[in-house]
């Protein structure tokens, strides 16, 4: 088969596996938690608050537009832009009209990882609606798709390409072997880093806005490059253009020191981009994880796109005395490479991962575990193959050493497409930071009728037992509502209890106490009425689940 064919069969090869290792793309995760707010998550105050604090756990950004509290009656009451500082998104908020009931907290910011944020919580005044507010539209979980996921893998391929084939040519390569594959191959590549790149900011804009891609405006668009990430990945595309304008030469070996240099530069800058806009700018050691992840994607490049140079120019065609002297030296650079890789992963998953139960424990670390386990089985093929070239042998049997690479090859697609899922998935030092709720015993609601607000709530809500009632009237201006008569009935049509009337003793102008008792568990109705004045009266019906 000849060599073009055989490079066209194995990338095609490998762009198949992402296909099956991606599947349908699922919603794009997000890396920054939210670890505490104020109000708690589901706290039951006895006032309306005056702001909102969201605490995070790394410094973000707030989108604007996409931060907002609603009232118990569904309006908006936060008041200008968000103000954020550091981790914290602080929201001012007016007085609601109808101030007592639940009040729901929705949020889309972007986090120090360049990653959007998209989450909602609910808090109460007096006692929980029964009928929670709702946002004025759902927003999607993942308008981007699987344009991220597929970009990043793109990404990935491409910087083995580009990195991989110029690398051997430069320092291993047959003088009288044409190097005409080598640099359309890392042209190929740059080209490919740069639609991966240029898929990423599609697909950041698209989250940052919560719509699809193919809703987005120029202005959307152009909202990235404001970004920390919009930066980075416009440094990416502008290092690309340096690349391919330098690297013809510099493979073709007919550049000076200088270029070559300047192109080096130009590599190292370019993989530095890959750990700037992804987890390692949010970790807890960022200079540590940026200069680990810039070393693990070197090993990776060095090793794996000079295996795939290899195997697909020079196992074939090259006279088997060349070969004994090329696959000792890439033997050499493999090895080093293999103990970048290595080490620099190590310290980095160390780090992402944070504590060790993290490993299996999260998704992030059942990933890293998978792919873990698909590279030592990479390694085992490759130390195999080093064995055979320390004894001489390997350069006599050129189909078996590219059956090995082939193998080789095949199954880092696989790993490639597990690192596309992780650098999209929350890293394990994250799990487990979610913001705490209150837990509360019984039941407490709050209904509104066309007189009043009724809160109420019934405590401890369980059957064959003494239930406490408190209930409690306010006008719609949450002022206290004097109750001239109390009327409450609980049944169980279900379970064919007729009304049970309840007696009510009047505690306060505005506040009933009455003590029930639920003969069996179940979905309870429960209707309350008040009369405020000789001609008002109101009655408000709820169901309440009796344990």
């Amino acid at each position: 088969m000849p060599t073009r064919t055989r490079a066209a069969a194995l990338l095609g090869l490998i762009l198949a596996t992402i296909c099956v290792a991606l599947g349908p793309a699922g919603p794009a995760a997000a890396h920054a938690v939210m670890v505490t707010t104020t109000p708690l998550r589901d706290e039951v105050l006895g006032y309306a608050p005056r702001e909102v604090l969201v605490t995070f756990s790394e410094p973000i950004a707030a989108v604007p537009g996409r931060v907002q509290v609603l009232a118990p009656d569904g309006k908006r009451i936060n008041v200008g832009e968000p103000e954020v500082r550091d981790r914290t998104l602080r929201i001012a908020l007016r007085a609601a009209d109808r101030p007592l009931g639940t009040y729901l907290v929705s949020y889309r910011v972007i986090s120090a990882d360049s990653h959007p944020v998209a989450g909602s919580f609910t808090f109460a005044a007096g006692a929980p609606s029964a009928t929670p507010p709702l946002p004025a539209s759902a927003e999607s979980e993942s308008p981007a798709g699987a344009l991220v996921p597929v970009a990043k893998y793109v990404g990935y391929l491409g910087l083995l390409l580009a990195v991989g084939p110029p690398l051997l040519a430069a320092t291993m390569w047959p003088r009288r072997r044409t190097r005409r594959a080598a640099t359309v191959t890392a042209l190929v590549g740059l080209s490919l880093v740069a639609a991966g790149t240029v898929g990423s900011w599609f697909g950041q804009a698209a989250q940052v806005v919560g719509a699809p891609v193919g809703q987005l405006s120029p202005a959307d668009l152009r909202a990235v490059a404001d970004s920390t990430v919009g930066l980075v990945l416009a440094v990416r595309l502008a290092l690309v253009g340096l690349a391919a304008a330098l690297l013809p030469a510099v493979v073709r070996g007919t550049a000076g020191r200088a270029r070559t240099g300047v192109l080096a530069v130009v590599w190292v800058a370019g993989l530095v981009t890959w750990p700037l806009a992804g987890h390692p700018v949010a970790s807890p050691l960022p200079p540590v994880s940026i200069t680990v992840g810039t070393l693990h994607i070197a090993g990776v490049t060095a090793w794996l796109g000079g295996l795939f140079a290899l195997t697909m120019f020079l196992l074939r065609g090259t006279h088997e005395r060349l070969l004994a002297r090329i696959l000792p030296a890439w033997s050499r650079l493999a090895t080093l490479a293999v103990a970048w890789l290595v080490t620099a992963g190590l310290g980095q998953a160390a780090i992402e991962l944070g504590r060790p139960s993290a490993l299996l424990g999260t998704t992030y670390g059942q990933l890293l575990c998978a792919k873990a386990a698909l590279l030592a089985g990479i390694l085992a093929v490759a130390a195999r193959q080093r064995q055979r070239i320390r004894r001489q042998v390997a350069a006599g049997q050129p189909r078996r050493v590219a059956w090995a690479a082939g193998v080789e090859l095949a199954v880092t697609a696989v790993v490639l497409a597990l690192t596309a899922a992780l650098v999209q998935t929350p890293p394990g030092r994250t799990a487990g930071t979610t913001a705490d709720g209150v837990t509360r015993e019984g039941v407490a609601q709050s209904l509104t009728t066309d007189l009043f607000t009724l809160q109420f709530d019934v405590y401890p809500a369980a059957a064959g037992t003494a239930n406490s009632l408190h209930a409690y009237v306010y006008t719609p201006q949450a002022k206290e509502l004097p109750v001239a008569e109390w009327s409450i009935t609980a049944a169980l049509p279900e379970a064919g209890i007729e009304p049970i009337t309840v007696e009510v003793e009047a505690l306060e102008p505005h506040h009933g106490s009455a003590e029930i008792h639920f003969p069996v568990a179940g979905d309870w109705t429960l209707r309350i009425s008040a009369r405020t004045t000789e001609i008002d009266r109101s009655t408000a019906t709820t169901t309440v689940t009796i344990r």
